[in-house]
């Protein structure tokens, strides 16, 4: 795959490379058949002729071999003018720049592991990679359609150009060694066939995927989606909940997507069965535990003390990144 790209980086230049070898391979068997010169001299004569430096003739031409040479001239103008024109194109257009850098890229992105995956770069696709990029959760952006803006508020280190209904493009976004993808295609159809491809390709993959249909819900969640968001309908509660509860919402969105050392929510898996007043994570560590989730995926929200924890249950803490470190040690 790596030979194969680097050859893809110099295609541009093959075809006048070849015409170029294809004229000089002309004129040299010309000269043999016609002037009896060995294949130094054909060569020889046929390089004088076509880079027009004027050199003298290896031996006196016969009418018929400046006939040929005549013909030879005048194919080396046009081909001349179309192999510096094509080769000024590759490398002062910026093209060669360009590609050289789509497969640096390229490769980077095979060397990340545990990043995040955004399919579709709208509205939706921008605002997951702007918290991503504010947590400093490496992620590669695949979009089909648009370019990277030159306006965008945060830096876009990994972007790609490719069909994410596609398995190639989902390999090179580095899906096999990606901890969760992000859908945010329009159509919920091809929503659907990435889960379903993302999901072949890595089966220990999360998969967050927006769904513009109610109907669209389940069938995402059957082909393996792990959360399945609408966005006009969070939207308009969101907006709704604004007007009740002001303060709890915007502390709520604060304590969802702030992520540095000082702060923040994780989840901590249980390895041991143990009674809340037991650990007693507070007093041990300063975490604060906001809930609980069992293995039927139920929460249990600001869980009593006498709540007993089971191995595998998850524990949603917030802390900060030393707090959260003790606080796994106990579990």
């Amino acid at each position: 795959m790596y030979l194969v790209k680097r050859i893809n980086l110099l295609k541009g230049i093959f075809t006048p490379i070849l015409l170029m070898g294809g004229v000089t391979l002309l004129g040299t068997l010309g000269y043999i058949l016609i002037e009896g010169f060995n294949f130094l001299e054909a060569l020889y004569m046929t390089v004088i002729t076509i880079a027009s430096v004027g050199f003298s003739e290896v031996r006196p031409l016969s009418d018929a071999g400046r006939i040929f040479t005549i013909f030879l001239i005048m194919l080396n103008l046009g081909l001349f003018t179309y192999f510096i024109t094509q080769l000024s194109r590759f490398f002062f257009d910026l093209e060669f720049i360009k590609r050289y850098k789509m497969i640096k890229m390229e490769n980077s992105i095979q060397k990340l592991k545990d990043h995040v995956i955004i399919c579709g770069f709208g509205r939706n696709g921008k605002e997951s990679a702007q918290v991503l990029h504010d947590n400093k959760i490496p992620f590669v952006v695949l979009e089909e359609k648009n370019d990277l803006d030159n306006d965008l508020s945060f830096e876009v280190p990994y972007f790609m150009k490719g069909d994410a209904t596609k398995d190639e493009a989902l390999v090179e976004a580095g899906v096999h060694n990606a901890r969760a993808i992000i859908i945010t295609l329009p159509v919920d159809a091809d929503n659907l066939f990435v889960v379903l491809t993302a999901k072949q390709l890595n089966p220990n993959i999360t998969i967050i995927t927006r769904a513009s249909q109610d109907s669209s819900i389940k069938k995402l969640k059957i082909a393996g989606a792990n959360n399945v968001i609408m966005p006009d309908k969070i939207g308009g509660a969101h907006m709704a909940t604004l007007v009740m509860l002001p303060d709890v919402v915007e502390l709520l969105s604060i304590l969802s997507t702030k992520n540095n050392t000082e702060f923040r929510v994780a989840e901590l898996k249980a390895y041991k069965n143990i009674s809340l007043s037991e650990l007693d994570l507070w007093k041990k560590t300063n975490c604060t535990i906001l809930g609980i989730k069992d293995e039927t995926n139920h929460y249990t929200i600001n869980p009593p003390s006498s709540y007993n924890i089971s191995s595998g249950q998850r524990i949603i803490v917030m802390g900060s990144d030393e707090q959260i470190e003790n606080a796994k040690k106990l579990l």
